[in-house]
């Protein structure tokens, strides 16, 4: 089955939607953060490719060096967000473009590709058993219940990893919660500002949000998901955006050991 796929570029992304987000409508700020620093990224070899249809089918993939994400892989792309959702799943849209990642990382001769996945299944982040019959293995792991996967393209004594900061109990974290959360995701901004501090608030617990604003401070927080994590009392609970809901919020905060 052949698609017809676009590239977001300077030229077209303020006219051409980028998935996720595009019809939530008190999203719209998210939307448009995550438009402008999508603008940033694409300066400096970011790609944002999707479906040519209004759809949430995409990928979107940089080199690791300028990855948003605490991990060292020179020399690699590193596969920020892939996603196939609703009626689009399950019709080989996935290894479509997981093969055009490929392509394009053979013809510019990078090593290979990362991607971050989960022990099993956790939200935003990729099925690491389909990953696996797509020809990845795994590159390094984190007691908190993250991979890094590794597809090889030129063998390297050197394999991808985590930052050795992720290894480490984190450091310096107040009581209470603390939620990481970066304007890479369209719902984040809402999800965290509005309704995780609504939430937080109604139960009497203190919150501090840190936003991540630059690929440096991506690169040093002690989480491997820079698009939300929240942590309770230094310790990290989830990455799962979800947590900001009521329901979600309770089972993941109070039900936590």
């Amino acid at each position: 089955m052949k698609s017809d796929f676009l590239n977001i570029t300077a030229q077209n992304i303020d006219k051409e939607h980028i998935c996720c987000a595009f019809s939530e409508k008190k999203c719209k700020e998210g939307y448009e953060l995550k438009k402008e620093w999508l603008k940033e990224q694409l300066a400096k070899g970011y790609v944002f490719y999707r479906l040519n249809e209004r759809a949430k089918v995409f990928v979107e993939y940089g080199p690791a060096e300028e990855a948003w994400s605490p991990i060292v892989a020179p020399g690699y792309i590193l596969i920020n967000c892939f996603w196939v959702s609703g009626r689009y799943a399950g019709n080989g849209y996935g290894k479509q473009l997981l093969k055009h990642v490929i392509d394009e990382a053979k013809a510019k001769g990078y090593k290979g590709i990362v991607i971050i996945a989960g022990f099993k299944k956790i939200p935003f982040f990729p099925d690491p058993k389909w990953l696996i019959r797509q020809g990845f293995k795994e590159s390094d792991k984190l007691n908190l219940g993250y991979l890094l996967m590794e597809y090889v393209i030129e063998e390297s004594r050197e394999k991808p990893q985590f930052a050795a900061s992720l290894k480490e109990e984190p450091k310096g974290l107040p009581s209470g919660l603390v939620a990481f959360y970066s304007n890479r995701c369209p719902f984040s901004e809402y999800y965290v500002n509005i309704e995780l501090t609504r939430i937080a608030k109604e139960h009497d617990l203190p919150l501090q949000i840190i936003r991540i604003n630059s690929k440096e401070m991506a690169q040093n927080v002690p989480t491997p998901a820079t698009l939300f994590s929240l942590f309770k009392d230094g310790v990290f609970l989830t990455s799962d955006m979800s947590v900001c809901l009521d329901g979600k919020f309770e089972k993941i905060v109070f039900n936590s050991k």
